[in-house]
């Protein structure tokens, strides 16, 4: 097994290689829906974690919470989207795609991206064997196929309940990218048993679940912290290109009271030059096009950059 040090080589970020985007863009910004179901009565698999927290079951309070997301906030989100001219970069229990169809249709008219989140926002990966994970990726990876005739590209464990294996797993079902770390402002590799796999930027900070779910703040601190993250960012980026991920919840950002202060966000970020609205698939295919060989390349320049990536390219442990 890979120790959890080695996935990701270390890598200074002033040290590298600048990275760009389309058009010389200074800032990629990948808007997440999380389009979740959090099952009545779940399925308890690999932990004894209880998503409702409430006992007895059934905790009608706080499914119906949730349930909120599909049913209403979710067409409140798709509007500001739209409004915008921005494709979602969803991540998708695949669930949901069988069971509201209409959501899924609407996704596929707006030609928005998808990760998947698993089949449930409920079943927790943690502490599953390996062939019981794989089992759980493989039938994400059909569900999305079933569903669309498509290859799934990426991946976020559900509830972040990856495991020691996942960037493993993933690979060896045909997905790209993986949103399980949330260790850079930039792409990275990560190493695998087989295969090619990239992180990319996904956030717990500017997501309305850990700041406004856990009851820490509202809407306008979300809006707050998003016009703090984009200034530091962008001004970066001027240099060394930057990744701005907004990740959301349309139980959350969808209703009624906060959902301006994600239309303001956005209008805030779309009036400057230089901003690339990006799916996750296209930053993904623009990364292995043009600078996943070169960061794995010992003549890409850059020290720390270098030691790390030729550690990854070897098979062996950073220094």
């Amino acid at each position: 097994m890979i120790a959890p040090e080695d996935r990701i080589p270390h890598a200074p970020l002033p040290f590298r290689p600048r990275l760009t985007w389309p058009n010389d863009a200074r800032l990629a910004v990948w808007v997440c829906p999380n389009i979740e179901h959090y099952e009545f009565l779940p399925a308890q698999q690999g932990s004894p974690r209880d998503p409702w927290p409430r006992t007895p079951h059934p905790d009608v309070l706080s499914y119906s919470l949730k349930d909120y997301g599909n049913r209403a906030g979710v067409w409140r989100m798709m509007q500001v989207l739209d409004l915008h001219g921005i494709r979602g970069s969803v991540s998708f229990s695949m669930a949901v795609g069988e069971m509201f169809p209409e959501i899924l249709d609407a996704m596929l008219t707006r030609d928005w991206d998808v990760f998947s989140h698993g089949l449930f926002n409920t079943r927790y990966h943690w502490n599953l064997p390996e062939d019981a994970e794989r089992a759980e990726i493989e039938a994400s990876v059909e569900a999305w196929r079933r569903m669309t005739g498509k290859q799934l590209r990426g991946w976020f464990s559900p509830a972040a309940s990856n495991t020691l294996l996942t960037p493993d797993l993933v690979v060896e079902a045909g997905i790209s990218y993986l949103c399980d770390f949330y260790h850079d402002d930039q792409p990275t590799p990560i190493r695998t048993r087989t295969g090619r796999l990239i992180s990319l930027p996904y956030t717990m900070d500017l997501n309305d679940a850990v700041m406004i779910g856990a009851g820490a703040a509202e809407g306008e601190d979300f809006l707050r912290a998003g016009l703090d993250m984009f200034e530091t960012l962008y001004a970066e980026g001027a240099t060394q290109p930057r990744v701005m991920c907004i990740a959301l919840h349309p139980y959350i950002m969808g209703r009624p009271h906060r959902i301006r202060f994600l239309d303001q966000l956005l209008a805030h970020i779309r009036r400057h030059d230089g901003i690339w609205f990006a799916t996750g698939a296209e930053m993904a295919d623009w990364y292995f096009a043009h600078h996943y060989e070169k960061a794995l390349s010992p003549r890409s320049g850059g020290e720390g950059w270098v030691r790390g990536a030729a550690g990854l390219e070897q098979g062996s442990s950073p220094r």
